[in-house]
């Protein structure tokens, strides 16, 4: 699994949208501003956001983005979803499915498959409150 860029830049317009949520809609050039990121290619990714219905818009002078639902609600593993083209170890497995003309004689297949859903199943255990709290990952003394 490569996360790219496009990636992790959408995790941190999701963590930006929550850290400010009392804000209201947030313009993308206020977020670019505050991630330091290029406002073109913000755009791309909340373009994408957007279209899996993961944050909501407006236009005119208050508009902007804004989460549609609490950030406990959302899935790390929906969001890369929604923006990256295969997350899974090898090209010949996409979306859960093996997409391969030697997958019958292929000995690792099976390895992969399930390597590509153990890493689905742990992305979708952690929500986007986990990433904003980091509570998930402090050792408990």
């Amino acid at each position: 699994m490569n996360v790219t860029s496009k990636g992790r830049y959408a995790l941190r317009i999701m963590i930006d949208l929550a850290q400010h949520s009392e804000d209201g809609y947030i313009s993308l050039k206020t977020v670019s501003d505050r991630l330091g990121l290029s406002m073109k290619y913000l755009e791309m990714i909340v373009g994408n956001l957007k279209k899996a219905e993961l944050v909501d818009s407006t236009r005119g002078k208050e508009g902007g983005y804004k989460l549609n639902r609490a950030p406990a609600d959302y899935s790390i593993g929906e969001i890369l979803r929604c923006i990256e083209d295969n997350l899974a170890p090898v090209a010949c497995i996409k979306e859960g499915s093996v997409n391969c003309d030697r997958s019958g004689a292929c000995l690792t297949i099976p390895m992969w498959k399930e390597l590509d859903d153990i890493t689905n199943a742990y992305l979708d255990t952690v929500s986007l409150e986990d990433l904003l709290t980091g509570a998930k990952w402090k050792s408990v003394d």
